[in-house]
């Protein structure tokens, strides 16, 4: 199914979505920030401080955000608090026509079917970033499977989450080309570790309707000169008019001014992630005021004083 751009700003209605409906078509390009919960001393999600940050991001040029993704600690988020977090989202991409994005899905395709079903709750919903199947490590045939399976079933389209080096299982370009053929698949959030010949025949080989995004920040620049439609970046939370910036000049041919962009948003990716992400990030944003704690939850630790000071000094040379 080839997918067309977004031609309003306005959700589709709840009638057209569910199960075995047509999704609504969906082209996503540009820089999407993946929004850290943020919290409150007392432990509770910070909804205020997560609503501003999102109008911050979007107001600096961002085309959408993610709801959930990996830097919003979804696992250590109960039920109630993940609906929140959907839920302030929601209502600011609402007001800004913007694009959302929520994690979704499992290791296990019947869990992450369930999990996709939650998403009928708010149409403001465009796609459902749904992580290749870990742990498990499914062959090939059923990671293809499993793909087909949750495209079918789910009311928004997939943006597939290709992140070996946390779920254990390596896709080929050959077989990403199979998966972002299927209907109802709209991209690949693309994060190896690196810039591998796997990304080059990919982008060089790209199914109609197929977006590649960058997933690791240091590596968007390389990746938009390949030909990705943008990146989902939580480096984007910082500067975020700077990569946005980035993304025009490689799509304009400015080579020479983006190539130069891209190396300093490289070093500042480099020390956001020296430490477990989003811990960096969140002693930026703490230390900027934009949050009223840098707290993460367990498993991970607050960043270290060093991490946050240097993260704040490729800041200030950006600007």
């Amino acid at each position: 199914m080839t997918q067309t751009p977004r031609t309003s700003p306005t959700p589709p209605a709840d009638a057209d979505r569910g199960p075995n409906a047509p999704h609504a078509p969906y082209a996503p390009h540009g820089i999407h920030v993946p929004l850290i919960t943020p919290f409150t001393a007392a432990g509770e999600v910070a909804a205020d401080a997560l609503e501003a940050l999102a109008h911050e991001v979007l107001g600096a040029g961002a085309t959408g955000i993610v709801a959930l993704g990996t830097t919003g600690e979804p696992a250590s988020l109960d039920e109630a608090e993940r609906d929140l977090v959907t839920e302030v989202c929601a209502r600011v991409c609402r007001e800004r026509g913007a694009a959302l994005t929520v994690g979704a899905g499992a290791s296990g395709t019947r869990a992450a079917e369930e999990s996709l079903g939650r998403l009928e709750r708010w149409p403001e919903v465009r796609a459902a970033l749904v992580t290749v199947p870990a742990f498990v490590r499914p062959s090939a045939a059923g990671v293809l499977a499993h793909f087909e399976r949750l495209a079918r079933v789910s009311p928004v389209p997939l943006v597939v989450y290709h992140v070996p080096y946390r779920t254990g299982l390596p896709l080929d370009a050959a077989l990403l080309r199979e998966v972002g053929a299927l209907p109802g698949v709209a991209a690949v959030k693309y994060a190896v570790g690196s810039l591998d010949g796997e990304a080059v025949a990919l982008l060089g080989d790209l199914p109609d309707g197929f977006a590649v995004l960058a997933g690791d920040d240091a590596f968007l620049s390389p990746l938009l000169a390949l030909g990705a439609a943008g990146g989902v970046l939580a480096s984007a939370h910082l500067a975020t008019a700077r990569f946005t910036e980035l993304a025009a000049a490689w799509q304009a041919g400015e080579a020479d001014r983006a190539r130069a962009l891209g190396h300093g948003l490289a070093r500042l990716s480099a020390t956001l992630f020296a430490e477990p992400n989003p811990a960096v990030i969140k002693g930026v944003l703490y230390a900027q005021g934009r949050i009223p704690t840098p707290d993460v939850r367990l498993p991970l630790l607050p960043a270290s004083a060093g991490s946050v000071t240097a993260s704040l000094r490729e800041l200030a040379r950006l600007s």
